[in-house]
């Protein structure tokens, strides 16, 4: 089987663009959800629904539209949870609600030939060669500035307050995860769509967290759970001829019961 899809280049494209973006994607989540940001994810993935639903209707390059659109609105939901936690998660649901509504409409006002399925749920084997330079570009970026800065990024997440009294503009490195969030997301939907894309960035830091206990350890942890996953998905859709958004999903569910599980069995184990 692996042999059979390594030699359509279409299928090791889309496999390759997975991994990328799996990885990148379960990085930001780490940060992310520790912050208390994970439904930007979800919020994001609706904006960029919406910005793909409008590039439809005016016949426009979808990325030239959703990329900018995407990246605004991260910095505007991140600036709306920071100030107020309370009223971040409405504001959220109040804009991705939105926005999906706009998409839907001007899908259905695009006409038949527009594919609403492949924005809803995503289409990873359409996946273009223009859309794999974008995902190695984009993902070599993420993974770069997420070595380079990760002491920043590190004290930033878990005290704002002390990585400002220690000279870390917390401002700028909020950004460049707002920022690289979008781009991953934008990149995401060709593969999992609109409504699954979040799943890539909470999913594996959930479950490193029910495992690991360090900064570090969990980053490593999401990061092998995101390939994991795509691969135990990828092949299990290839296989059965399943949806391979939804299955690699599925896959993602079942290590976070067993993750949940194994902490389980560590705490019974330790009285």
């Amino acid at each position: 089987m692996i042999a059979e899809i390594f030699s359509y280049s279409f299928l090791l494209r889309a496999l390759i663009v997975g991994l990328l973006v799996s990885v990148s994607a379960s990085l930001l989540g780490v940060s992310l959800v520790l912050r208390r940001f994970s439904m930007i994810g979800d919020g994001l993935s609706h904006v960029g629904f919406g910005a793909l639903g409008v590039s439809a209707l005016l016949s426009l390059q979808p990325m030239a539209v959703t990329i900018p659109v995407v990246v605004i609105s991260a910095f505007l939901l991140l600036r709306v949870s920071e100030r107020s936690r309370s009223g971040g998660d409405s504001s959220i649901a109040l804009i991705s609600s939105s926005a999906l509504a706009i998409g839907v409409i001007a899908v259905s006002t695009a006409g038949v030939n527009t594919d609403l399925n492949a924005f809803l749920f995503g289409s990873i084997l359409s996946v273009s060669r223009t859309d794999g330079v974008v995902a190695a570009v984009i993902s070599a970026v993420t993974l770069v500035s997420y070595i380079a800065f990760y002491h920043q990024i590190y004290a930033t997440t878990f005290d704002p307050a002390f990585a400002r009294a220690t000279g870390i503009n917390t401002g700028r490195y909020t950004a460049l995860l707002s920022l690289l969030t979008a781009l991953v997301i934008v990149v995401g939907m060709r593969m999992l769509g609109s409504l699954l894309i979040s799943s890539l960035i909470i999913f594996p830091a959930a479950v490193a967290m029910k495992i690991e206990k360090t900064y570090l350890s969990v980053s490593v942890v999401a990061a092998i759970e995101s390939v994991l996953a795509f691969l135990l998905g990828f092949f299990a859709s290839y296989l059965f001829s399943l949806p391979t958004g939804a299955s690699i999903v599925a896959v993602h569910m079942v290590l976070f019961i067993f993750a949940m599980v194994v902490r389980g069995a560590r705490r019974g184990y330790c009285k």
